[in-house]
């Protein structure tokens, strides 16, 4: 414990050299309740702007706070005996205080039972964490009730436009051009706050998955063959949008069982590399067996180890939608899914809340002129499932194309543009700030 007095004046410093005026408002800070006497936790995949976001929010609010960031090896190697001895330094560093931002809580050893004397203590706690298994674990076993889940994602367009000062409000051809030309660069480049700025993002992104890979999830997980994750993570990367053949998993990287090829996938997907939606199904186990998977962000789709064919822009659009759908659902009771019926009919997702089908959206990257192919896979993919699910809310979302409501079969259609569609509802502010995180 010698160097962590050192360490956190350090961090403390740190933290207090930044303007935090200058950075994007993002709307999940709203979430954030520091009068809460829940455990605030935000969670996301690493580098996707938690730090900067739980300080923005302490910094502007004016209250008495201290700072541990526990991704820092000397904290992380504290003993669960020498927490306590902790808690004390942090009042030596910052004096009395009201909240605590522990920043990646789950490198601390026995980290639940510290947040649970905090909270008995009535310290309000702001806490983030790199790994979704945080809450099916260790939260819902130790501080069941206790905590509000704030999820962050990487920028969304809006925040990448508000990062870049894209014009969001004029009507103008030039200022329409422009949004979608800040669209293809948003696919391409993704929305990883750091990355904004970089004129070559490669290294870092690949510097990012390892990270991802070796902490995250082989540390975390005590993984022995971390080459073989490393190379499952790749192949779902190079193969978004499309369906898992575990049995397939198994064979190519020669893995023991399937059960062990659906935990390594299960392990990306709580690092948050990936997001899994599952199929539609009435039936448990076709939900549980047969799943996609789709990049946290297409920074990773373009910038991954072995990368092969990193412009197939419509499975880049369909990849950044179904991110922006998991972005937008504010209750644990609202899933994502798709449907698939063979060769029969797709619909690329399925919007369920609270087990009703609210909506079905398709994504198809140009319907400037649909052949007859092309309009029968996407409008009659709709109809058809809308038939299956009861739902009367469809909606195709496309990069090119004309917006209009289409009349199929009793069924209205709602087509709209993608950086239309992104940039709608509440997910979008209009923002003032121009620097980046």
């Amino acid at each position: 414990m010698t160097n962590v007095e050192q360490i956190l004046r350090d961090q403390r410093a740190e933290l207090y050299d930044v303007d935090f005026t200058s950075y994007v408002t993002r709307k999940e800070e709203m979430e954030i309740d520091l009068n809460s006497q829940l455990a605030q936790i935000v969670i996301g995949v690493r580098r996707s702007g938690k730090s900067t976001l739980c300080q923005k929010v302490l910094v502007e609010s004016g209250v008495r706070f201290a700072y541990v960031n526990c991704d820092d090896e000397a904290i992380a190697s504290i003993s669960s005996s020498e927490l306590l001895k902790l808690q004390e330094i942090l009042y030596v560093v910052y004096g009395d205080f009201t909240h605590l931002f522990i920043d990646e809580v789950q490198n601390l050893d026995k980290w639940p039972l510290f947040v649970n004397r905090l909270l008995r203590q009535k310290i309000h706690l702001v806490l983030t964490g790199s790994n979704a298994n945080l809450l099916s674990d260790e939260l819902s076993s130790h501080i069941t009730g206790r905590y509000n889940e704030i999820r962050l994602y990487p920028f969304s367009f809006c925040d990448y436009c508000g990062a870049l000062s894209v014009d969001l409000q004029s009507q103008t051809t030039k200022a329409k051009g422009l949004r979608r030309q800040a669209l293809h660069e948003y696919l391409m480049m993704g929305g990883m706050p750091e990355t904004l700025r970089m004129k070559r993002q490669d290294k870092y992104v690949h510097a990012l998955l390892d990270a991802i890979i070796n902490k995250d999830i082989c540390r975390r997980y005590k993984v022995r063959y971390q080459k073989t994750l490393q190379q499952i993570a790749n192949g779902l990367l190079d193969k978004i949008c499309q369906e898992i053949n575990y049995a397939d998993v198994q064979k190519d990287y020669n893995i023991a069982s399937i059960h062990t090829a659906k935990n390594y996938v299960s392990y990306i997907d709580k690092a948050y590399l990936v997001r899994l939606v599952p199929r539609f199904s009435f039936k448990s186990i076709e939900r549980q067996n047969s799943r996609k998977a789709y990049a946290i962000d297409t920074a990773f789709i373009t910038s991954h180890n072995e990368v092969v064919q990193p412009e197939n822009w419509g499975w880049r659009l369909e990849n950044a939608i179904a991110i922006e759908l998991f972005r937008r659902m504010e209750y644990s009771d609202e899933q994502l899914f798709y449907i698939r019926e063979n060769r029969n009919y797709e619909v690329d997702f399925v919007v369920v809340n609270r087990g009703k089908v609210c909506e079905l959206v398709q994504v198809t990257y140009n319907f400037t002129d649909p052949s007859t192919k092309l309009y029968n896979r996407e409008i009659r993919g709709l109809v058809k499932g809308a038939r299956a699910t009861n739902c009367n809310q469809l909606t195709l979302v496309m990069m090119d194309g004309e917006p209009k409501d289409v009349q199929v079969e009793g069924y209205t259609i709602h087509c709209v543009l993608a950086v239309d569609w992104l940039l709608r509802q509440n997910s979008c502010r209009i923002y003032k700030m121009s620097k980046s995180r």
